[in-house]
Order: structure tokens, then C-alpha cells, then sequence
């Protein structure tokens, strides 16, 4: 019984496994898999990723080469070479691949979607032996085997084996008595600037950068959660903060009730289809 185990999880260790985005949901999938063995793993991202949340996002290893999340580190990365290098440093690696070429070059047995795009940008079954979506916009059984439900409430990180998420609701989730209130949009599109940190106190009303020369105040009182890169040019109406009202700055540092419970969801669908 013991060899049985013994040979099991040496199987499970040798998986790679290739997740889509490398945002702040695919990042804290990520950790939730590198705690549990899993180390393998590649985040396919943009050449100019967006992250607000980007003090807890492997995506900035896009642009600093090396991130650090929780005391979990990730590469970027460019060639197979590089990817089994970082592996073997134990980290995670991050390649700039927004069409995901790299599976010509490595097999892998489980495919994670994390983008959040509400919409299946071209996963399908046939990607690997797992091929799990988060959220809206895939069909288990369909497009992919499983779907893991990301709308919070009583059944986010639930498993879903046919069938389909929520569909997306468009309402931030509640955080301290606040929704909507708590999320900054760009008022207009153009170049986003800021002198702000994540994890700054700030109060309703404070500026918290500006958007092509309009700027763009906090609502709320809090600390800054989350905060695009500055020198980002992004489209009006896109998402480019986030304050937290409960004030406490440690908390912009630290990986989500959400996004943990998502990789332990993704970790529920590979341990079910490997550990049969």
C-alpha cells in the first residue's frame, strides 16, 4: 500500500501544468498548487499585462523578470530551456505567450484557463488530458471537462463536471459593506499615471492617479488594494483600482479568500482525475 502511494505521488509531482494568465485568480491557483507539490507550472501571459492586484500577481515577473508571492517566487521565462530551469529552482514559470504556443513545444497534462475573460477565447478539450475554465463562458463537457465556479457566494470553488458557472453578475464582490464603490475605473481611455502605492492609506475624495490628464478620485475611505501599472494605456471604463475598506494594509499583500479557494477547486479536479 505504501509503494501504491509512494508511486502515486511521484506521478502527481511530475505533471506539468500550464495555466492561462498569470493574474491575481491564475496566481493564487498557482500557490495553491506549488503548497500541494505540484511545481510545473507555467502562466502564459501579455506582453502588457494588466493586473490591479499586482503585488499578489506572478504577471509582473513580465516586466521585473523575477516576483515573489508569498514567499513563492516566478520567473520569466522564454524557451522549454528556461521554463525546466526555473522548475528546477523551484519556481514557477512565466512566459509571454498570449496564444499559447508554448504547447507545441511542452506537453502538458493539465490546462488551466484563468484568464476571466467572461468568454472562452479558444481552449478546448483536446489541449490535455484536464482542461479546467474558470468562471463564465465554458461548458464542462463541451469545451473543457471542468468548470469551476468563480461568482462569490455558497458555491464559489464548487467543481462543476456538466454544465456551466453563473454568468457573470458585473458587480464587484462585497468587501467591507462595499461593492461597486470600492472599484476604480478609467473615466476615459489614455495613459494612466499615478504616484500611489498599493497598501497607501487613502481617503474618499484623495486622488488616486489620473487617466489621461483626468484624474481619478477614491470614493471611499481605505487603503489601496490593488493599482495598474502606471505608464499603462487603458481604454475608458476599464478597472484600474481598488480600496479596501477594512484599512489593513497587509491585506494588499496577501492572496485572496477567493483565490484560494479557487486552487483548492483546481486541485480538487486534478487529484479526481489523477488519483483514481
Amino acid at each position: 500500500m505504501e509503494t501504491r502511494h509512494l508511486m502515486i505521488n511521484q506521478s502527481l509531482n511530475q505533471l506539468n501544468i500550464l495555466i492561462k494568465g498569470a493574474g491575481e485568480m491564475a496566481t493564487g491557483i498557482a500557490c495553491r498548487l506549488y503548497r500541494s507539490n505540484l511545481r510545473r507550472i507555467v502562466l502564459a501571459e501579455t506582453d502588457h499585462p494588466l493586473a490591479v492586484r499586482r503585488a499578489v500577481s506572478f504577471c509582473e515577473a513580465v516586466h521585473d523578470r523575477q516576483t515573489i508571492v508569498e514567499g513563492i517566487t516566478a520567473l520569466r521565462t522564454s524557451t522549454p530551456d528556461e521554463i525546466e530551469l526555473a522548475w528546477q529552482q523551484q519556481a514557477a514559470a512565466v512566459i509571454v505567450d498570449p496564444d499559447w504556443q508554448i504547447r507545441s513545444q511542452i506537453h502538458f497534462d493539465v490546462i488551466i484557463d484563468a484568464i476571466l475573460a467572461k468568454k472562452n477565447l479558444g481552449t478546448n478539450l483536446s489541449e490535455a488530458r484536464l482542461v479546467i475554465g474558470m468562471g463564465p463562458g465554458f461548458t464542462a463537457g463541451v469545451d473543457v471537462h471542468r468548470v469551476i465556479e468563480t461568482n462569490r457566494g455558497h458555491d464559489v470553488g464548487r467543481v462543476i463536471e456538466t454544465g456551466t458557472a453563473e454568468a457573470n453578475t458585473g458587480i464587484p464582490g462585497e468587501i467591507g459593506g462595499y461593492t461597486s464603490q470600492r472599484v476604480l475605473r478609467a473615466p476615459c481611455g489614455g495613459q494612466f499615471e499615478s504616484e500611489r502605492r498599493i497598501g497607501e492609506s487613502i481617503k474618499s475624495g484623495e486622488a488616486i492617479g489620473s487617466v489621461g490628464g483626468t484624474v481619478v478620485p477614491a470614493v471611499i475611505d481605505g487603503v489601496i488594494r490593488g493599482l495598474i501599472r502606471p505608464g499603462s494605456t487603458v481604454p475608458k471604463g476599464m478597472k484600474i483600482g481598488d480600496v479596501d475598506p477594512r484599512g489593513i494594509s497587509s491585506y494588499c499583500f496577501s492572496i485572496s479568500d477567493k483565490a484560494r479557494s479557487l486552487g483548492g477547486a483546481v486541485l480538487e479536479a486534478i487529484l479526481s482525475e489523477y488519483n483514481r
